[in-house]
């Protein structure tokens, strides 16, 4: 286990796991420690994965447990430290990154037991946080800055910053990171990204028909491997949902324009653009989308990159985009979502299939993806999952099918 620096965040309103400003306090120090909240959750999850290019599929078996406690509120400080245990179950037939088992594809969910989070916030001020610590930070849709939680174990920061609300419906958030905590652990290379990275947000949400968010992201990263990471970013984004007449039809949308470019050692000498837009109709539980993303290129040199998001969110599950191509990345997909309703065991059952094709943003096409999954929630506590995603490539990458059974419980 290793040693946890303090570090902060600036994380933002989508950060549910952090305090909201002012808190009820507690009277005493021992009351707000003895009086905090704990909470246990556990994840297991079986995943397979078949990939052109390999004799033998790749298969992992793994539990992950995470035990948290948050305290009370004294004097304007409260704190949260959580940690987490990845187990593999079984002989673990796959790469897990770090195991050396590269005769089978890549599941990255190697054994690990750290320090998830630990951070101090300090609400003292009229509507504003200073937060400081480990955090897992999400922001805005995880795009850009996101705790990969599609995975065993989350991507955390090592931060300091401040959430501050100067006015009604405006969020402003500000960070500094100097180490990113990546999914792989301290036994890979590069499970730790050293970085001098400010992010700045700002969202405003007192739009009928959405929030507006301005962005600007400028990573550092120190370690020569991934220098050419390093890049700034600026943006814009709007989201949103309405409903149609007086009828049970809610329409969706989201639009997002960024430019992006490099920024301090990075050797490349670069400029690309992100636009991503996407649009829906839901009603009586079923969801449509269509959505058309683009990861562009700068003449096929360089591309648009996302190196610290939850990039399992997106380009398709089958995770063959991680890293954007240098001719860069033109999703266009269609979702189609369904939840049922009523009563009995079938209440809340949903099902989701999403079709991506991909080609490039300088260059040809890429492949084609469909991603398939049902899930339930059981009660307060439990979930159930199962998921498929098969990739097939059109020049780019290798064929690919991966299958997941997940079942999972809260407390």
């Amino acid at each position: 286990m290793r040693t946890v620096l303090l570090a902060s965040i600036a994380a933002l309103s989508v950060l549910n796991a952090l305090p909201a400003f002012a808190a009820e306090e507690a009277a005493t120090l021992v009351e707000a420690i003895t009086e905090g909240k704990a909470s246990i959750s556990f994840r297991y999850r079986l995943e397979n994965v078949d990939q052109a290019g390999f004799a033998e599929d790749a298969t992992a078996s793994t539990l992950r447990t995470k035990l948290k406690y948050e305290t009370g509120v004294f004097q304007g400080f409260s704190a949260v430290l959580e940690f987490d245990n990845v187990l593999q179950i079984g002989q673990g037939d796959y790469n897990n990154t770090v195991n050396g088992k590269g005769q089978f594809p890549v599941i990255a969910d190697p054994k690990i037991t750290e320090v998830n989070q630990a951070y101090i916030a300090y609400t003292g001020f009229e509507k504003t946080t200073l937060l400081a610590g480990r955090v897992a930070l999400n922001l805005d849709n995880q795009r850009f800055i996101g705790t990969v939680g599609w995975r065993q174990n989350d991507q955390t920061w090592d931060m300091a910053g401040i959430i501050t609300k100067p006015v009604d419906d405006l969020t402003i958030t500000g960070a500094y990171v100097w180490n990113v905590n990546r999914i792989f652990g301290d036994d890979h290379p590069f499970g730790d990204l050293d970085t001098n990275t400010f992010i700045v947000n700002s969202k405003y949400s007192g739009f009928d028909l959405g929030n507006f968010t301005a962005y600007g992201l400028f990573i550092d990263l120190n370690d020569i491997p991934v220098l050419g990471l390093s890049s700034q970013t600026m943006g814009v984004r709007f989201d949103g949902k309405h409903k149609l007449g007086g009828g049970n039809v809610t329409a969706l949308y989201e639009a997002e324009i960024a430019t992006q470019s490099d920024y301090k050692d990075s050797p490349l000498d670069y400029t690309a653009t992100y636009y991503h837009i996407s649009a829906g109709l839901s009603a009586n539980g079923l969801t449509g989308k269509v959505g058309y993303e683009v990861l562009g290129s700068d003449n096929g040199i360089a591309s648009f990159k996302t190196p610290l998001a939850t990039l399992h969110k997106f380009n398709g599950w089958a995770d063959k985009f991680l890293n954007t191509p240098a001719g860069g990345l033109e999703d266009f997909y269609g979702s189609l979502s369904y939840k049922t309703g009523g009563d009995g065991p079938m209440k809340g059952l949903k099902f989701d299939v999403i079709y991506h094709d991909f080609s490039a943003d300088v260059g040809g096409d890429y492949g084609n993806e469909l991603d398939l999954q049902v899930s339930k929630k059981f009660g307060k506590h439990y979930y159930a999952g199962l998921k498929f995603a098969d990739y097939n490539s059109n020049g780019f990458a290798s064929d690919t099918q991966k299958i997941w059974f997940t079942v999972g419980a809260n407390y």
